[in-house]
């Protein structure tokens, strides 16, 4: 059995551009800054698998699950975008900081890290579609199911060696990095209610 290489790089470019692993850096340094070493590199890998997990789930059943809990992709994008919107102002106001004490043994490699900065609306609402199109041919399957691992792996490398940059940035960098990442996720999740708008909108 061959790999369709071609969609193998179409779902990997996709993915990439959506799941932005670069753009997850500032946000993954600045919930895991202020943690032990050991935190920071079991979020690295952790934050990956869990979207694994979520878009491989997607992957698998994904149209059949939305169609039992009759959600649509906008409903996904709204709630994406509300819990997104929710995070980003918790570092604007760095009120996450200002916690009670066992707010600190939250897992962020869960949420917000894994889903949905991860495994977002856009991610699984790409895999449905590309699952979809396979048409049941086994080559686009393991096309598919290399990109999804791919991509994974590249984010679990760009978040275990960011994790260099916080003994460069020190406490008061890693502050200012909070206050920098919360406007472009304040504007990720923006877009993502009013896409799933508009997406209300076409489908009334």
């Amino acid at each position: 059995m061959m790999l369709d290489t071609t969609l193998y790089l179409t779902v990997f470019i996709t993915l990439f551009v959506i799941m932005d692993p670069p753009g997850v850096i500032p946000v993954f340094l600045s919930l895991v800054g202020r943690k032990s070493r050991e935190d920071r590199n079991r979020a690295a890998w952790q934050a990956p698998a869990v979207s694994l997990a979520v878009i491989s789930v997607f992957a698998i059943g994904g149209q059949a699950i939305l169609n039992y809990l009759h959600i649509g992709i906008p409903a996904l994008q709204g709630a994406g975008g509300l819990l997104l919107l929710l995070i980003a102002l918790e570092l604007l106001t760095g009120k996450a900081s200002n916690r009670p004490q066992g707010a600190d043994d939250v897992n962020v490699a869960l949420v917000p890290l894994g889903t949905p900065m991860m495994a977002g609306p856009g991610a699984i609402a790409a895999v449905i579609v590309f699952v979809a199109q396979a048409d049941g041919e086994a080559a686009s399957y393991l096309a598919i199911a290399s990109a999804i691992l791919s991509i994974h792996l590249v984010l679990f490398v760009v978040l275990r060696f960011s994790t260099a940059l916080i003994r460069i940035l020190g406490e008061g960098g890693i502050s200012l990095l909070a206050r920098i990442a919360g406007l472009p996720l304040a504007a990720i999740a923006v877009q993502l209610i009013a896409e799933s708008v508009r997406g209300f909108v076409a489908g009334a």
